[in-house]
């Protein structure tokens, strides 16, 4: 069975093809607060550098990574930083 992480790095891996993916988990900073579930995987920081973002604005990047995440987000995960950027030429 995967991870949230390791699905995480799938989907976003099959949607986007990044030259540069990282899936940060950030859970144990939030052990206690609201949205922690105590499965030490509740919050996150997605950083992930495509060239496929580079028509889209900040907002259009997130809702993107969001989409391709599906059901994860809201479900499984409680709260996802997103740092979505394109490659530097």
């Amino acid at each position: 069975m995967m991870s949230v992480a390791e699905e995480m790095h799938a989907l976003l891996t099959d949607a986007f093809a990044p030259t540069r993916l990282a899936i940060i988990n950030d859970s144990a900073k939030h052990s206690g607060h609201m949205g922690d579930d105590g499965s030490g995987e509740s919050h996150f920081t997605i950083e992930i550098e495509a060239a496929g973002f580079a028509p889209m604005n900040r907002l259009a990047r997130q809702r993107a990574v969001i989409a391709a995440l599906g059901d994860v987000v809201g479900q499984r995960v409680h709260a996802v930083a997103i740092k979505a950027s394109v490659p530097e030429a």
